[in-house]
């Protein structure tokens, strides 16, 4: 996190699982980015993404390579991983001017809203653009 101090303001951040990064995602992080200058994005470790139930064999692809995948985007400026239930603590930390997730999230139901609605940041819940998931992507390649 010692790169978090060198980033541009305003900053902007999100997490997620990013298991197999699909256009959905792509579209998202790069509206989450246009909102400042920096985008950190917070991934869920292996053993936090299991906890979520999205299915045993879930994560398809390790934390390692979610990272990487996602570092390599050019919207992304920082990626760290967290291994708690949920991004609270990292949300601390990095005090982001703006916390973004994605349209199924209503703003009020955003983990760590509070904190940055009290600190004077701003909470965005962005629409999809695009009806993608990594669970309906596993489920169509599993069919056939």
């Amino acid at each position: 996190m010692a790169r978090l101090a060198q980033l541009a303001r305003p900053v902007v951040f999100t997490n997620g699982c990013f298991d197999i990064l699909h256009r959905g995602h792509v579209a998202y992080l790069e509206e989450a980015a246009a909102l400042g200058k920096s985008l950190v994005v917070g991934v869920n470790s292996d053993t936090s993404v299991r906890r979520l139930e999205k299915g045993e064999d879930r994560p398809v692809n390790a934390l390692d390579d979610r990272l990487a995948v996602l570092a390599a985007l050019g919207c992304v400026s920082l990626v760290t991983p967290f291994e708690d239930d949920t991004p609270l603590e990292l949300i601390r930390r990095v005090r982001p001017d703006h916390l973004v997730k994605g349209g199924d999230w209503t703003p009020d139901k955003i983990v760590g809203a509070d904190v940055v609605n009290g600190y004077g940041g701003q909470v965005h819940s962005i629409p999809f653009r695009f009806d993608r998931s990594t669970t309906e992507l596993l489920r169509r390649i599993r069919s056939s």
